[in-house]
């Protein structure tokens, strides 16, 4: 595939592209955000942390899952909390682009943070794949505790885009599961996919933005989903019942075409009775938490996360 001067894929026609277009432009996009020269704009890893990939074997796939562990050792027996994440990106996307943060927190809280390289959006594989490995690594991981070195009851989801959307949907799953959440944290979260995800008004007034436009979320709503899906049971913004949620953070960009879906989302929640907080980041732009080069804010919502996860561990 060919690439810009900056050594990046050539970005194709968004409402023409090609299944096998989007395939080699998510490939190398990816192959770009995993790559050590990608930190200069990824930020660099926190160097009290270890970075390892585990494979979950799931019902019919295997799902990769990037673990960041305090590098400090632990007593013999100690167990950490987990912080199951999940990337941004929806068609495009891989773990590797939310080190800096991810490994932050490990070394931080501390904690076990696992996150979910999900299938990606594609013709074959619409939103509902996509929640269904984040809700079953999920699962998998608290399953296996001792395993993974984490205690169940201190467990906590964090999002970015349409990461923050699976996992608004894994804490709807938790809550009628019974399986009970510390936190949750969403950020920048694109959480309405049905016909009206282009009414907010920050979709005008930002529709074209370097980190996202309004182009991109139709081929992410075309993918995500397909002609007879009920886009509403994908839509936490839409969710019949809101109350009984894990605690959320929900950290907006402000310069973001679906900055309304994140603040309309901590409306409805503190609406039903669940506590949310909403965090908004003058001029940051959407993806700014993986881009803390460009993005200065990243700073201030970094150390915002790691302060609402400790008080809601600690409670």
């Amino acid at each position: 595939m060919s690439q810009t001067s900056t050594g990046r894929p050539v970005t194709p026609d968004w409402d023409t592209v090609t299944p096998a277009e989007l395939a080699a432009y998510a490939e190398a996009e990816n192959r770009l955000r995993a790559s050590a020269e990608a930190q200069a704009i990824t930020g660099r890893p926190d160097p009290g942390a270890t970075i390892d990939w585990r494979t979950v074997a799931l019902p019919g796939r295997d799902i990769r899952v990037r673990v960041h562990r305090p590098r400090a050792a632990a007593e013999p027996g100690d167990v950490l909390p987990l912080v199951l994440h999940v990337h941004g990106g929806g068609f495009v996307g891989t773990a590797p682009q939310s080190d800096w943060v991810n490994s932050h927190l490990a070394a931080r809280l501390p904690a076990v943070v696992a996150s979910v390289d999900h299938r990606l959006l594609d013709r074959r594989t619409p939103l509902a794949d996509a929640a269904d490995d984040g809700w079953d690594v999920l699962r998998h991981v608290l399953e296996h505790a001792a395993q993974w070195g984490v205690d169940p009851a201190r467990t906590v989801l964090f999002g970015e885009s349409c990461g923050g959307l699976i996992c608004a949907l894994a804490a709807i799953r938790a809550r009628d599961a019974g399986l009970p959440l510390k936190a949750q944290v969403l950020v920048n979260p694109a959480v309405d996919v049905t016909g009206t995800m282009f009414d907010h008004p920050s979709i005008a007034r930002y529709a074209d933005t370097p980190t996202l436009s309004v182009p991109v979320l139709r081929l992410f709503h075309r993918l995500a989903v397909p002609e007879g899906t009920d886009a509403r049971a994908l839509s936490p913004l839409h969710a019949d019942d809101l109350g009984g949620l894990a605690p959320a953070l929900v950290a907006v960009p402000t310069h973001d075409p679906i900055a309304d879906h994140g603040r309309r989302y901590a409306e409805a929640l503190r609406a039903a009775g669940t506590p949310a907080r909403l965090a908004e980041y003058p001029e940051a732009g959407h993806a700014f938490l993986s881009m803390p080069a460009l993005a200065p804010q990243a700073e201030d919502a970094r150390a915002d996360i790691l302060r609402f996860l400790r008080d809601a561990l600690a409670a």
